[in-house]
């Protein structure tokens, strides 16, 4: 059973939500934290609220607020903010969980300009000076937390940290790749994989360089793109196709259609190795996933990586844009059958024993509680 699975249950005993499918709407009166999440595109904020949230109600009473949110997600709706000058059965305020600007400035407003009796809270996983409005709205939260330790360098302002965790039983390995490769319609090579939005900021063309010129002198070996293309990106996608084709490599190279999240998992199984080449990240929880998978990681020296993926033990740190160095790290992967194994196993321990899910909801509670 997986953590979410658990986590369901335990929050139905108690009586707080539903114990079906249906969509968990939450009683205004009972909530002691609401998590807005204002933006209608999947992003890498949503994902995290849509893991965490689930686990934190195992001890919190917390509801999301937002126009996009899976059946699994405790909400409310934002008629139910008319409650919000209410207090919760024995609370004397609630907790307003932001993590974009927008989320912020909604909590100052009801809180500073309304009166609502609220307390705020951050989350920052940016990596770059902050604007002088993010900075306002900053100096009035009452807690921080960081999802990095260089995240954490960026908020002039004392922070808690928390990485983000990943779920080790929704993203597992498995026993056979070549029988999931088959199931995935894949032929039998050892896969390279590069998931997630497909921009330039994400590297993607980067790893698409490296994999030309790795690629064929590993006849044995193939690559996965697996992402989506929005908006001016496309032309990304269909210039990287392009020259794919060019190189004939259209049998090895792959950019399967977009996968529902459900699905992702499966794909990770698939692999033998995973890069996450970005130019410029907040977090980034590909690797966690990968590595969840029992999947060894090559990524670069951005957002929280250098802090998730340790050297020689889980896979290796490269520079950003390194064409060269990406091609040396995967290429000495692919050739070390034994080291590659080992590096997978110590991948799945090394999320497991310290970057779960779990631990990251625990430690958000905490910070509630230490308000």
């Amino acid at each position: 059973m997986s953590s979410l699975q658990q986590s369901t249950e335990a929050v139905s005993r108690a009586g707080f939500f539903p114990a079906d499918n249906r969509p968990w709407w939450v009683d205004m009166r009972e909530v002691e934290v609401v998590a807005p999440n204002f933006k209608r595109r999947l992003s890498g904020v949503t994902s995290t609220l849509e893991r965490v949230v689930p686990l934190q109600a195992r001890s919190v009473k917390i509801a999301a607020l937002g126009p996009v949110l899976p059946p699994h997600v405790p909400r409310i709706r934002f008629r139910d903010l008319l409650r919000i000058w209410s207090h919760p059965a024995g609370r004397a305020f609630r907790v307003w969980h932001a993590r974009r600007n927008v989320e912020m400035l909604a909590g100052v407003v009801l809180r500073n300009l309304l009166g609502a009796p609220l307390k705020l809270v951050f989350t920052s996983a940016s990596q770059r000076e902050h604007t002088a409005w993010t900075r306002f709205l900053i100096r009035r939260m009452d807690a921080l937390i960081s999802t990095s330790s260089r995240t954490a360098s960026y908020l002039k302002h004392p922070s808690t940290v928390i990485r983000h965790g990943i779920d080790p039983d929704q993203f597992r390995p498995v026993a056979d790749k070549t029988a999931q490769r088959a199931r995935l319609g894949l032929p039998n090579l050892r896969f390279v994989g590069c998931f997630g939005r497909i921009r330039r900021q994400k590297g993607t063309d980067v790893f698409m360089d490296a994999m030309i010129r790795l690629l064929p002198s590993r006849p044995d070996a193939g690559a996965i793109v697996l992402g989506r293309a929005l908006g001016k990106h496309r032309l990304l996608l269909t210039e990287l196709k392009r020259k794919v084709k060019l190189t004939g490599l259209s049998d090895r190279i792959f950019f399967p259609t977009e996968v529902p999240p459900s699905q992702t998992p499966d794909w990770y199984a698939a692999l033998d190795v995973f890069v996450a080449p970005q130019r410029w990240e907040g977090f980034g929880v590909t690797p966690l996933e990968a590595m969840a998978s029992g999947v060894p990681v090559v990524a670069t020296s951005v957002g929280a990586f250098p802090e998730l993926v340790v050297p020689e033990v889980t896979g290796a740190i490269i520079p950003p844009g390194d064409v060269e160095e990406m091609v040396r790290e995967v290429g000495r992967l692919l050739d070390e059958a034994a080291r590659l194994a080992q590096l997978g196993v110590n991948a799945r321990r090394h999320v497991t024993e310290n970057l779960s899910l779990t631990a990251e909801a625990e430690g958000i509670n905490a910070v509630y509680r230490n308000l």
